[in-house]
C-alpha cells in the first residue's frame, strides 16, 4: 500500500485534501486489502463501552429519573416525561409544509410499494405421507425505532424504519428520537410530522445510548406518565453510543445492525462524469465530519479531474467546513486500482454502506458486487435517490458490516417458526433411524421417547 500527498506541499487554502491509497502492482489479499481501504478512525468501541454500560444500567435502576437527568445533561432541555403526546403529534402535522408533506408521501408510497413486495411465502412440505413439515414467518409483537438527531433532521429515517415493520405486521411500534433544546424539548417538528403522517402515536424524546436501553429493558410507570413498555427488536441508526448500546442490549433484544456514520464508496472508470462522482462524494460528506467518501478508480485522470470538481463544489456548498472536514479525513480518499477486477475487490473488501457504479455496463459491474448495503447503479441512481424517494430503505450497514449483515427490510421484524405435525405412520416410519442416531450420540433417551409411542418397538 503507498499513501501518497495529492497537492504540493503548500496547496492553496481553498483546495480539498483528498488523500490517495495506492493499491496498483501490490497483489494484496482479502486481508490485505481490508486493511488498505479507508476506514474512519472514531473513538474506539472501548472507550464508549464501558460509559454505554453505566447509562443502560442507570437506566434500568432508576428509569425516568435517569432519562430526566440525561435530558438535561445530553440535551439541555428539563423533562418531567419523555412520552410527547399526541396534540403534539397533531399539531406538527398540521404546520407541515405542504411541499415537504407531499414528499414524504410519495417517499412513504413507493418505499411501502417495495416493503409489501419483500414478505417472504410461508411453506408446507409433505416429506412423506402424514409428515408436515412447515415454516411460518410471524411479526415480532413490539418494535422500538431509534430515529437520530445531531446535525440533521431525519424525518426520512422514520420512514424508513416504520414503513418495513408496518408491512411485517407489527402491532405495536414505540419510537423515540432525542429532544431538542429549540423545540421545548421535543423531537424535531418533521420527525414527529412523519411520525403522525404514518400512524405512529407512541413516540418519545429520548436520544442515544438511554433510547435504546429504555426500548430493551422498559421503564416503569411514575405518577406523571405511563410505563414504557420492553420492546422485542431495536432498530434504526445512530452515533458511536448508539451503536455500542444496541451491541450490548443484542440478545435482550434484536437489533438490525449496529449502523453508524454514513459512507459512501463508487467504482468508476474513464467513462464517468467527475462533476457527478464528485457531487455524489460531497452529498455523503454533508451528513457528519466523520463521514466516509471513497473513490476506487482505475484512472488516475478521472481522480484528478474528481478533486477538482470537489474543490470548486465543496466551496460552494451550503455545509461547506463540516464537508471539507469529512473529506480530508482518514476515512475518506481515492483509492487507485490496476483495473475492474482489482476495484471489484476492493469494493468487496471495504463492503460500503452506500456503493455507487459508474462504469461502463454498470448493471453487469453490480451484478458481480458480493459486499453492499445497496448498490446504485449509473448516473441516475445516486445515494440520495436511495436516501428519500427510491422506494429503497436507507438504513444500511456500515464499517464493512455490510459483508455479512443486509440493510433493514420487512424481515427484520419477522421469525421464521417450524411447525412439525406427523401422524403416527409417519413418525413410525422414521422410528428406526431416529434409534440408531440417538445410539450414536450416546443420547438414547431420545430413541427411547420415539419408542414409547410404539410401546417400545422401534
Amino acid at each position: 500500500m503507498t499513501i501518497s500527498p495529492e497537492f504540493p506541499a503548500t496547496p492553496p487554502a481553498s483546495a480539498v485534501s483528498f488523500r490517495t491509497v495506492d493499491l496498483r502492482g501490490k497483489g494484496l489479499t482479502l486481508a490485505g486489502l481490508r486493511a488498505a481501504v479507508p476506514r474512519a478512525q472514531h473513538q474506539t468501541v472501548a472507550d464508549a463501552e464501558q460509559k454505554v454500560l453505566d447509562i443502560i444500567g442507570d437506566v434500568r435502576r432508576r428509569g425516568y429519573a435517569a432519562l430526566t437527568e440525561y435530558a438535561q445533561r445530553f440535551d439541555g432541555v428539563d423533562q418531567a416525561h419523555p412520552r410527547v403526546p399526541a396534540e403534539e403529534l397533531a399539531r406538527a402535522l398540521a404546520e407541515l409544509d405542504p411541499a415537504v408533506r407531499k414528499a414524504l408521501e410519495e417517499s412513504i408510497s413507493r418505499a411501502r410499494r417495495f416493503a409489501d413486495s419483500q414478505r417472504p411465502r410461508n411453506i408446507d412440505v409433505e416429506l412423506g405421507d402424514g409428515a408436515l413439515v412447515s415454516q411460518n414467518w410471524v411479526p415480532v409483537a413490539r418494535v422500538g425505532l431509534y430515529v437520530p438527531g445531531g446535525l440533521a433532521v431525519y424525518p426520512s429515517s422514520v420512514i424508513m424504519n416504520v414503513v418495513p415493520a408496518l408491512a411485517a405486521g407489527v402491532a405495536s411500534i414505540a419510537l423515540a428520537s432525542p429532544p431538542q433544546k429549540d423545540f421545548g424539548g421535543l423531537p424535531h417538528p418533521t420527525i414527529l410530522a412523519a411520525a403522525a403522517l404514518l400512524g405512529i402515536g407512541e413516540v418519545y424524546a429520548i436520544g442515544g445510548a438511554q433510547a435504546i436501553a429504555a426500548f430493551a429493558y422498559g421503564v416503569d410507570a411514575t405518577a406523571v406518565g405511563p410505563a414504557l413498555e420492553p420492546v422485542d427488536v431495536v432498530t434504526g441508526p445512530g452515533n458511536i453510543f448508539v451503536a455500542t448500546a444496541k451491541r450490548l442490549v443484542k440478545g435482550v433484544v434484536g437489533i438490525d445492525s449496529e449502523a453508524g456514520t454514513t459512507e459512501i464508496a463508487i467504482l468508476a472508470d474513464s467513462t464517468a462524469q467527475p462533476a457527478l462522482v464528485a457531487a455524489d462524494l460531497i452529498s455523503q460528506a454533508e451528513h457528519d465530519p466523520k463521514a466516509a467518501s471513497v473513490l476506487i478508480t482505475d484512472s488516475e485522470d478521472l481522480a484528478a479531474a474528481v478533486r477538482t470538481e470537489l474543490t470548486s463544489q465543496a466551496a460552494a456548498t451550503k455545509h461547506s467546513d463540516r464537508v471539507r472536514e469529512a473529506l480530508s479525513g482518514p476515512q475518506s480518499g481515492v483509492v487507485l486500482v490496476e483495473d475492474l477486477e482489482q476495484g471489484i475487490a476492493a469494493c468487496d473488501a471495504y463492503a460500503a454502506e452506500h456503493l455507487e457504479i459508474m462504469t461502463a455496463d454498470a448493471a453487469a459491474v453490480a451484478a458481480r458486487i458480493r459486499n453492499a448495503g445497496a448498490i446504485f447503479v449509473g448516473d441516475y441512481s445516486p445515494v440520495s435517490l436511495g436516501d428519500y424517494c427510491a422506494g429503497s430503505n436507507h438504513v444500511l450497514p456500515t464499517s464493512g458490516t455490510a459483508a455479512f449483515s443486509s440493510g433493514l427490510n420487512v424481515t427484520t421484524f419477522l421469525r421464521a417458526i417450524q411447525v412439525i405435525n406427523y401422524t403416527r405412520a409417519a413418525l413410525q416410519e422414521v422410528s428406526g433411524h431416529i434409534v440408531s442416531l440417538s445410539g450414536a450420540e450416546d443420547l438414547p433417551a431420545h430413541g427411547e421417547a420415539v419408542t414409547a409411542r410404539f410401546g417400545g418397538r422401534s
